[in-house]
């Protein structure tokens, strides 16, 4: 008999079928036997009765454990029938069940809450959450949706290197790696200076990069490996082709979560995003930002070089209240706050052709319009410090001829965070890698203090 998935079952009324699963809940009362099974696709309700031969076996069976069971399937009476539920008009009659991998107790109830050091220190149990679950469909939903637009906007995918020589951000805390021959490396911050490579071979490109960043800080915003979802075009105007993109982007991402994930949504009690009409989301100047701050709040941050954490939740409340969108482009960052290849505004001089996206209290990404003059990258890379040995190889694709061209950089952990309504990122990163943690704590003592 072949295995039926759980999601299938309603096509096989009154028939014996097999599925394989996994034990979400057990129910022993006396001569009949409860238990809620889950596979990938779903979850089923079984019983056992009249069957002793089957209920002996039903009680060695606990939480957790891995079963082949062979079910009629059959139609709850009316009065039975739970409804906005899978599978809740049916029930699977169990004729056999296979121990196929029993499991030990769980360490704590499937349904209590924890602590965030609890959720990782238990991740592999606590992947089985159906909350945490949800995060993490979501979060495929979202790679999935990436992926498909950029392709049907001509975009080509390519693999970035994760050990390189030389930082692309200039500046940002690396870790270093002892290459070949006494060669020292660092891991990837970013796959800016190979997508800018590739879009003088494919114009339009984009990565699903490791990035690395040895940040001494443990905030809820940090993480010190994430995904970043990055993208580089080429022959572009100016910085606002690029936002272009990413709002078609962002609303195509809404739409499919919309369509393929609105259960986990519901089960996460989030609303799908706010999007107003246009082909650019609502978009200020950070100088327009900062007036707009200090004539509603009093708050004067009119001479900082960027945005306070307060800031951009005061930001996306003002944008979703009075805009009607749950995003909004914040632009024209000082040059002294953005990598060198970032283009200078010279209709707005000591500002650049730069963005930053919010959502919902956070910047998810960061972006603009690049440098592609060789002459004026060399400067810009001296002015900050740079050793410009160490950018020879990125610096042939300009010599020898690059388009206009701009991109964006965005954590995909911080992203889904947002989307999923969690306050931490390291709840929408599957095993967080931080300052304090890689897989369990990094030392004895915050160990012993996260025991329970």
């Amino acid at each position: 008999m072949e295995r039926v998935l759980i999601k299938n079952l309603s096509e096989h009324i009154e028939k014996e079928v097999l599925i394989n699963a996994s034990v979400n809940v057990v129910r022993q009362q006396g001569k009949m036997a409860f238990f809620d099974f889950r596979d990938r696709s779903g979850i089923i309700q079984g019983v056992v009765f009249g069957k002793p031969e089957v209920l002996e076996v039903a009680k060695e069976v606990g939480q957790e454990y891995a079963v082949e069971v062979k079910g009629i399937v059959n139609k709850r009476p009316e009065k039975m029938i739970n409804a906005g539920v899978q599978n809740g008009d049916i029930e699977l009659e169990i004729t056999a069940i296979e121990i196929l991998n029993p499991s030990e107790a769980m360490p704590f109830d499937v349904d209590a809450e924890l602590n965030i050091d609890t959720l990782l220190d238990y991740r592999p149990l606590t992947l089985r959450r159906p909350k945490v679950k949800a995060i993490f469909t979501i979060q495929a939903t979202i790679t999935q949706a990436y992926g498909e637009f950029l392709r049907q906007e001509g975009f080509t995918e390519f693999q970035a290197p994760k050990i390189v020589g030389g930082d692309a951000e200039g500046g940002a805390e690396v870790f270093k790696v002892k290459y070949f021959k006494d060669v020292e490396a660092s891991l990837s911050t970013s796959p800016q200076l190979y997508k800018q490579i590739m879009v003088g071979a494919f114009e339009r490109v984009f990565s699903f990069a490791t990035a690395f960043r040895a940040e001494k800080s443990a905030t809820s915003r940090h993480l010190s490996e994430y995904t970043s979802l990055d993208m580089e075009m080429g022959f572009i105007k100016d910085h606002t082709d690029v936002m272009r993109v990413e709002t078609g982007l962002m609303k195509y991402i809404v739409e499919k979560l919309k369509s393929n994930n609105q259960a986990e949504l519901d089960l996460l009690k989030i609303e799908v995003p706010t999007i107003p009409e246009g082909d650019i989301f609502p978009h200020m100047k950070l100088r327009e930002a900062q007036e707009l701050i200090k004539k509603e709040t009093g708050e004067d941050k009119t001479n900082e070089p960027d945005l306070e954490p307060e800031d951009e939740r005061w930001l996306c409340e003002y944008a979703k209240k009075e805009l009607g969108s749950d995003f909004i482009f914040i632009t024209h960052y000082p040059v002294s706050k953005r990598p060198f290849y970032t283009q200078e505004d010279p209709e707005d001089p000591g500002f650049t052709k730069s963005f930053d996206l919010l959502f919902r209290g956070v910047e998810i990404t960061t972006g603009g319009q690049r440098v592609h003059d060789l002459k004026t990258l060399k400067e810009k890379a001296t002015g900050k410090g740079l050793d410009l040995s160490k950018f020879d190889f990125y610096f042939q694709a300009f010599k020898y001829g690059i388009p206009p061209h701009g991109g964006w950089g965005m954590g995909l952990e911080r992203l889904t965070a947002k989307f999923c309504g969690v306050s931490n990122v390291k709840e929408a990163t599957l095993f967080p890698r931080d300052i304090n943690r890689i897989d369990t704590f990094t030392s004895k003592e915050q160990s012993e203090s996260a025991e329970i």
